[in-house]
């Protein structure tokens, strides 16, 4: 296939791309910068300029396509605001893309997170939050796998807390850098508190298995680690950087503090079963050996 990819130079798109790549296809790749277009072109991929609000150059862009992968979003979580800017622009760029699909039977895989089932841990049966803080992206989410009663093969990859590699990235790689600016290796609660994880070059897999295989309307779990003790992994975090490792109030983290607080393990079970994913790279505690004072 030729594919469109939004977010192809982030730790999960550039992953994403080189295992699109490594499997026979094409890759057409959203760059928002001449340094975007540059390392797209490194990749093997071919740069189409514009950024995620560019809504003329998402319709061009999964125009030309046989398959759209959507990553993209402005994770910028500095407060309330910013969050939901964050959110209204990957909605509408959602809709945008999912419009310009509508009758191709054309695949649309698209990202959200692993939801919260308080008690157990979440399946892919569950549906995704459509309120607090990121509430929005679950419905854009909503609305785009309802896009499989207009001719759209729509699917949705949740994503845990925490995509890393090299030690860094999601929810984990948020601790290691408040931990490197407050001198302190933080957890919210008293760290009890479970996680989930997956490795990004395995999240890659499943973001290929899903486009080349899924059917219309379905969501799958990209979950490596069920879950891990949030005070597991500062521990880990405060070794590696040799600062103490306290629990803070969830105040630390700004408009996530309830997210991170939440106990939100996932389970993989059946997206391992029907797509024949299985995860082969470390897993969080593992790879967050890799964090450098």
């Amino acid at each position: 296939m030729h594919v469109f990819v939004t977010g192809g130079t982030g730790l999960i798109g550039s992953a994403v791309v080189a295992e699109l790549l490594g499997n026979g296809h094409t890759v057409l790749a959203l760059a928002r910068s001449d340094a975007s277009a540059r390392a797209v072109e490194a990749a093997g991929a071919e740069p189409l300029r514009g950024a995620l609000a560019d809504l003329d150059v998402l319709r061009s862009g999964a125009a030309q396509a046989d398959g759209v992968i959507h990553l993209a979003f402005a994770n910028n979580f500095s407060s309330p605001d910013a969050v939901a800017e964050a959110v209204a622009e990957e909605s509408a760029a959602l809709a945008t893309l999912g419009e310009e699909l509508v009758g191709s039977d054309r695949p649309l895989v698209t990202c959200s997170g692993t939801p919260h089932v308080p008690g157990r841990a979440s399946t892919e049966a569950d549906p995704l939050p459509t309120d607090g803080p990121v509430g929005g992206r679950g419905r854009a989410v909503t609305a785009v796998l309802g896009l499989a009663s207009r001719g759209v093969r729509s699917t949705a990859v949740r994503l845990p807390r925490t995509v890393h590699n090299r030690g860094t990235g999601g929810f984990a790689g948020l601790l290691t850098d408040i931990a490197r600016r407050t001198g302190v290796s933080g957890y919210p609660g008293d760290g009890t508190q479970r996680w989930p994880a997956v490795h990004a070059l395995d999240a890659a897999v499943l973001f290929r298995l899903a486009l080349e295989q899924a059917e219309a309307g379905t969501s799958w779990h990209a979950v490596g680690d069920e879950g891990d003790q949030v005070r597991d992994i500062a521990a880990v975090i405060g070794r590696r950087l040799a600062l103490p490792v306290e629990s803070v109030p969830p105040l630390t983290y700004g408009p996530l503090g309830p997210i991170f607080a939440a106990d939100q393990p996932a389970s993989s079970a059946r997206t391992r079963q029907a797509l024949g994913w299985e995860p082969k790279h470390l897993s969080l505690l593992e790879d967050l050996e890799n964090i450098r004072p």
